[in-house]
């Protein structure tokens, strides 16, 4: 339903929020959300460049929420990674009997779509971050990697 670059960008905007709103390395960030690092350099100046995060280089540098996780929206993050959902405006089959509207099929298939895009709309990244659930969102559980956080080791 979405790409593998808008799941990445949406693991490393979630997991910026987890931390607090960053900052946060590209190679930290690459390595808690199993994301390429070459490849997340490209997105995150891509996020970047969206509003959705800021960057510093230097010590204490790197890449941070440019705004509160509860007003960023996944279908934001969507946005910026350039992967929206692709709605159905003519029959993908290239039926020309379908004419400027959809038949009921592709109409129910582009019903789906629009509720997926209200729902991606209406949810923010705070509200993932806040899910009841108990596995920690599209990142590894800290704690079971030792991976470094901040410069803090779990212990």
């Amino acid at each position: 339903m979405i790409t593998q670059t808008a799941e990445y960008a949406l693991r490393a905007v979630v997991y910026l929020a987890r931390i607090g709103g960053g900052p946060a390395v590209t190679e930290e960030i690459a390595e808690v959300t199993h994301v390429p690092q070459g490849y997340l350099a490209r997105i995150l100046r891509d996020l970047s460049r969206a509003g959705l995060l800021t960057a510093r280089r230097g010590v204490g540098g790197g890449f941070a929420l440019a705004k509160p996780a509860g007003t960023i929206s996944v279908w934001d993050v969507l946005e910026a990674a350039e992967s929206g959902i692709g709605r159905i405006e003519t029959c993908p089959l290239g039926i020309g009997e379908h004419g400027a509207s959809l038949c009921a099929l592709h109409q129910l298939l582009d019903d789906a779509i629009a509720s997926v895009e209200r729902s991606f709309k209406g949810t923010s990244i705070q509200d993932i971050l806040m899910s009841p659930r108990k596995s920690k969102p599209l990142c590894q559980t800290l704690g079971t990697t030792g991976i470094s956080i901040k410069g803090k080791r779990p212990e």
